[in-house]
């Protein structure tokens, strides 16, 4: 089998994430695909995090309850369920470091899971992690960059 592997059609791994991405742009969320799922995958989940924020690791979207018989998350689209994002509100929130602050790196971490999350939308990234505990069969990861003007 393909090892697991997340991408997007928007930039390559370790490029930088177009603005339309982002709060300077229309904020809309990042395509994603996926191939390779690890046999047994009941349900997916995603996490993107800015590790580089000035104030410790921030939250930018927390995703789960995603079809693995999907291929991926269309630009804009929602994951079935969200929590709670480091600006208080459920859904994506796109790269948006200080002004000055330079590049930033945001990790979208894409979790096979063998059962389904049973959370409520809203949760907070601890409450998500504490579902997942256990529950991991692989994760794939893709390395976006960004940086204000």
């Amino acid at each position: 089998m393909a090892e697991f592997e997340l991408r997007s059609p928007a930039f390559e791994s370790g490029e930088p994430i177009p603005s339309v991405h982002s709060c300077e742009g229309e904020d809309l969320s990042v395509p994603l695909r996926w191939s390779g799922l690890p046999e047994g995958t009941s349900s997916l989940a995603l996490i993107v995090e800015d590790p580089d924020a000035p104030s410790g690791t921030f939250v930018h979207w927390l995703g789960w309850g995603i079809d693995p018989a999907a291929d991926g998350l269309e630009e804009g689209e929602a994951a079935p369920l969200e929590g709670e994002n480091g600006f208080g509100r459920r859904g994506y929130a796109g790269p948006c470091p200080p002004p000055g602050h330079g590049a930033h790196r945001y990790f979208h971490r894409l979790y096979a899971l063998d059962t389904e999350v049973g959370l409520e939308a809203g949760v907070d990234r601890e409450q998500l992690d504490q579902a997942l505990e256990g529950h991991v069969l692989a994760v794939a990861e893709l390395v976006g960059t960004y940086k204000r003007t």
